[in-house]
């Protein structure tokens, strides 16, 4: 700690913070326009002028020191501010009352009232360009541009998709996309980065125009008089009148919009936003002080809620007769489930019934599913969709580390020496974390590596990067783990410390020598001796990895390698080191957490142990079953073999999700009985005997956990839609049908009940996650959490952890001469999975309008293929009609299709096999024939996509290029004198011009 003096008082700070976080800190008065706490100094706009013992300096980029003298309403500071200011003023014009970023956090109008500006000594004056509006979700107007760089900084060193930038040579400098491209013609990814922390209203989202204000809807020439006639009032009366009046009409909106914190729907990582709402209108999505992201999303999260409002959603319970359904009341729809399970469980007994809850709803709802299948039907028949993507990473790490989630947050990812990322678009199904990533090797060093099949942007961004062949990461990974050791290279101090199991581990690493590695996975020796020493002498090794590892036969023990790699290195128990298996929904952490699956009740402890189902039996009054149920996979296998009669399911498109999807079909249409539960008319619906209108997230309450483990309430954003109701009550309206006599009122009562059954979640409070406070598990009765694991010991035996001994094993359907090809699929950053949720967008169909199948140069030449070619992809399983897109992401007979799409889904080529451990589909071990057809369409992907534009990488907004304009002078504080030289007076005349 130093001591400082801020006007005339003493204060106390820490060794290299900013002069300017202190002077907010301690609720000193200063303007700052430019300056956001997290996109740092930008020093574009000097409002922030302070005198630090006798000097003028920008408090945004000056790091304190022991007894600094600060001043920061001296006269001379007080000057500079003020001419500072003038100049921003300059290049904006002031039009609150009608402006519909006029909801009192705008700082341009705030630091006018701050400074209490009544004349602007340099005018307004336009610029030649005009407002550009191409993009679908904002528009930029560069007559209100301040030319602070915000944007800039945003997108070029915090979402590091580097689009922006400013042209600070041009005569009239404005913000540029890719060096001068219209918005919607360039690589901007529509994330909302520049738009969120634009100070003004140079950038606004679309949502906003025309709905936020009280006369902002008002017809163009209507409201282009009533700003004439608010600046020509301006030189008589002064802003200060003017400000009053907005801030009154301000003041008005308050009463009709509302702002409530939620949590993300899609992605994993956890993102957490304010939602602006005028009624069911959305006006805007706004992240400002999530833990996870900060001020960051990308297009879904800050675009993507148009289906909220869809005119398609399910808002009746509807019954089927015949071929066809009816509306029906909820009582007729409820009486009916609870009938028809009530008579399939006496006549063929509870394990006749199976239940799949969502990882798209909440924790407290998946703990109510698993309840109502456990103690009300009395079946262990339950599951989520986890088993499609991450049940083999939970896997890995129960037996190597003992918990099954990430060892630390986003923030160790950060702080990580070297990240290797593996089987993971992370750019594209994570993008907010991958933005972490991104600027961590940017602009701190941070060394990627990267192991895939595509090159999409991480590979692109790698160090290093490449391609074994499919399905062999065990053999690689096992084989630079047994070099390291042979090498010596091991971290032998960590090892006899924390790790058990070495010696049977060594054994089991026999086989795969460097030389059975090369020639199985297609690399080179020297490669893999080049990753294994870039590892040992990383400092701090962070292995991220998701379903291009997880859906695989060996998709466990692949996961179990990764962890017994980071062990022989030391790579656990410290910042910046871990396993991080990326989770593919925004809940499917959650939904395994809290039991929704057929062998734990909720945190992890499982049905076989007779304490545990003692605890739960004393709460719930009832006898448990022992014995594990059946997942989501073999459900299908008991359908067709007449063991299974009825099924629940909600938030689940297992149509379409599930591998083999023809037979998943078939199975659900020989059900006797079942029951869907969801927002759309999905294709899984249409094979339901009752289908139960559900309310989306913005609809209801409750938690959601993200892949970092961070425990997040979300908070009711507007009500249910006509008739639909939220899961929890659904699901406990079902439970009450059959006698269960629940009685919860709200979701925190659920988690109440939650935490005093399950040790994992012991201190977790809606209290302790109150606003934007999170808990990231396991915590402690105090409330005490762990946002990084294993500081102490490991979540096993003894507290060490263990190697485990691993075998070879080979992927299935392999190519072979009729069906050649392999085809890969995954997720696209536009759309989420199937997208039933993002289809309803028209800013994302806009930009992605279908799906297609990705087709190597080489390939396309070779087959006389083209972009918009039709082809018929044909597998051992099914078949499907799709277009093709040529492109270098994918190399020789590699394909790639995207999961985007409900009328050529890609699990109609997929198989049936499965992880041998966890039943987890082998959606990655797909061959196909591929027939070329005479039809030749348009691109699937249109060119407004930004994959085909280039963006402008630069270090940031470059403020040194302003600087040395010749119209640029820092404000010094001092009145210009009379009598001044001519040079002085013309230097001053081309800045009023320019500025």
């Amino acid at each position: 700690m130093m001591n400082i003096t801020i006007d005339g008082s003493n204060y106390k700070v820490e060794v290299g913070e900013r002069l300017i976080d202190v002077i907010n800190r301690v609720g000193k008065e200063l303007p700052q326009v430019c300056y956001h706490r997290q996109l740092g100094p930008i020093q574009t706009c000097d409002t922030c002028l302070v005198e630090v013992n006798g000097d003028l300096v920008r408090a945004c980029a000056t790091a304190v020191a022991d007894g600094m003298r600060i001043q920061t309403k001296s006269a001379r500071a007080d000057a500079a501010q003020r001419q500072a200011f003038d100049r921003i003023l300059a290049n904006h014009m002031l039009y609150c009352t009608v402006c519909d970023n006029n909801n009192g956090n705008c700082i341009i109008h705030n630091t006018t009232k701050m400074l209490k500006v009544e004349h602007q000594e340099i005018p307004f004056k336009p610029k030649p360009y005009q407002v550009d509006a191409t993009n679908p979700f904002y528009q930029y107007d560069p007559d209100q541009c301040l030319l602070c760089g915000r944007c800039v900084e945003a997108c070029q060193n915090v979402e590091v998709n580097e689009t922006l930038s400013i042209n600070w040579e041009d005569p009239n400098p404005r913000v540029l996309w890719d060096g001068g491209k219209p918005i919607g013609e360039s690589s901007c990814v529509s994330c909302g980065h520049c738009v969120t922390v634009c100070p003004c209203n140079a950038l606004m989202e679309k949502s906003m125009l025309g709905e936020a204000g009280y006369m902002t809807r008002l017809r163009k020439p209507i409201l282009d008089g009533m700003i004439d006639v608010i600046k020509g009032i301006e030189p008589d009366t002064g802003y200060g009148m003017i400000l009053n009046v907005s801030e009154a009409e301000s003041a008005m909106r308050d009463s009709r919009t509302r702002r409530t914190k939620t949590v993300c729907t899609y992605c994993s990582v956890g993102c957490t936003f304010d939602v602006w709402t005028k009624g069911r209108h959305i006006l805007k999505i706004e992240p400002s002080e999530g833990l996870a992201n900060g001020i960051s999303t990308c297009v879904k999260g800050k675009f993507g809620w148009d289906f909220v409002n869809s005119p398609d959603r399910l808002t009746k319970p509807l019954i089927r007769e015949g071929d066809k359904f009816r509306e029906a009341t909820w009582d007729e729809a409820l009486d009916l489930v609870a009938r028809r399970f009530a008579e399939i469980k006496a006549k063929d007994g509870p394990d006749a019934l199976a239940f799949i809850s969502s990882s798209k709803c909440t924790n407290e709802e998946s703990y109510l599913m698993q309840k109502l299948a456990r103690a009300v039907i009395g079946t262990n028949n339950i599951d989520n969709c986890s088993r499609y993507c991450q049940a083999p990473a939970t896997t890995g790490l129960f037996r190597t580390v003992g918990l099954g989630g990430d060892s630390g947050s986003i923030r160790d990812i950060e702080n990580a020496g070297l990240v290797l990322i593996m089987g993971s678009n992370t750019a594209e199904a994570h993008p907010v974390l991958a933005t972490r990533v991104k600027q961590a090797h940017k602009l701190r060093g941070q060394k990627l590596v990267v192991a895939d099949l595509r090159k999409h942007e991480m590979a692109e961004r790698a160090d290093l990067f490449f391609q074994p062949k499919p399905g062999t990461d065990l053999v690689w990974l096992s084989a630079i783990t047994r070099y390291i050791l042979d090498n010596g290279l091991e971290k032998k101090e960590f090892l006899t410390q924390w790790v058990n199991g070495l010696e049977d581990y060594k054994k089991s690493l026999e086989p795969f020598t460097m030389e059975f590695a090369a020639k199985t996975c297609g690399l080179s020796v020297e490669l893999l001796k080049q990753v294994a020493h870039i590892i040992v002498e990383a400092d701090g090794v962070c292995i991220l990895w998701a379903m291009g590892i997880t859906q695989h036969s060996m998709g466990s023990d692949a996961s179990t390698a990764i962890s017994n790699l980071l062990l022989v290195t030391g790579n656990y128990m410290r910042t910046g080191t871990g396993a991080y298996p990326l989770r593919g929904h925004n809940n499917v952490q959650g939904a395994g957490d809290h039991g929704a699956a057929p062998e734990v009740l909720p945190g992890y402890q499982s049905v076989h142990d007779p304490e545990v189902r003692a605890r739960f039996e004393a709460a719930w009054n009832v006898e448990l079953p022992s014995t594990k149920g059946l997942d989501n996979h073999q459900m299908i296998e008991a359908i067709h073999a007449g063991k299974l009669k009825a099924m629940y399911i909600f938030g689940e498109e297992i149509a379409l999700v599930d591998s083999n999807a023809n037979v998943v079909q078939d199975g659900l249409a020989k059900l006797e009985f079942f029951v869907a539960q969801d927002i759309f008319f999905s294709k899984t619906c249409q094979f339901a005997d009752v289908i139960l209108p559900a309310s989306p997230s913005l609809e209801k309450e409750g938690t959601f956990t993200s892949t970092e483990r961070r425990i997040q309430r979300l908070y009711q954003v507007l009500e249910p839609l006509g008739e639909s109701r939220p899961d929890w009550r659904i699901v406990q309206d079902v439970a009450n049908r059959l006698d269960a006599n629940w009685n919860y009122q709200h979701p925190s009562e659920i988690y109440d009940e939650i935490a005093s059954l399950t040790p994992l979640f012991a201190g977790v409070t809606y209290e302790r996650m109150e606003g934007y406070k999170s808990l990231q598990w396991p915590v402690a009765p105090d409330g005490t959490d762990q946002p990084l694991l294993y500081t102490k010991e490991f979540a096993l035996p003894g507290g060490k952890a263990r190697l485990f001994p691993l075998a070879m094993s080979v992927p299935t359907d392999p190519p072979d001469e009729e069906f050649d090809l392999h085809l890969n699929n995954g997720r696209i950053l536009e759309h989420f999975h199937e997208g039933n949720l993002t289809y309803r967008s028209n800013g994302i169909r806009e930009k992605v309008p279908d799906a297609w199948v990705e087709i190597s140069p080489e390939l396309a030449k070779e087959r006389g293929v083209r972009s918009g070619t039709w082809v018929q992809l044909i597998s051992r399983y099914g078949r499907l009609r799709i277009r093709a897109l040529v492109t270098e992401r994918v190399t020789g007979k590699e394909l790639y299709m995207p999961m985007n799409s409900t009328e050529s889904p890609v699990n109609l080529l997929t198989s049936s096999y499965t992880d041998a451990v966890t039943d987890t589909p082998a959606y990655k071990e797909a061959s196909v024939r591929m027939v070329v057809l005479d039809q030749v369409g348009s691109s699937p992907l249109p060119k407004v996509n930004s994959r085909f534009h280039h963006p402008t990488p630069q270090p940031g907004v470059e403020v040194e290029r302003k600087w040395k304009r010749i119209d640029y002078e820092m404000p010094k504080g001092e009145p210009v004198p009379h009598g001044e030289p001519v040079q002085a007076a013309a230097k001053r005349a081309v800045i009023s011009d320019w500025w």
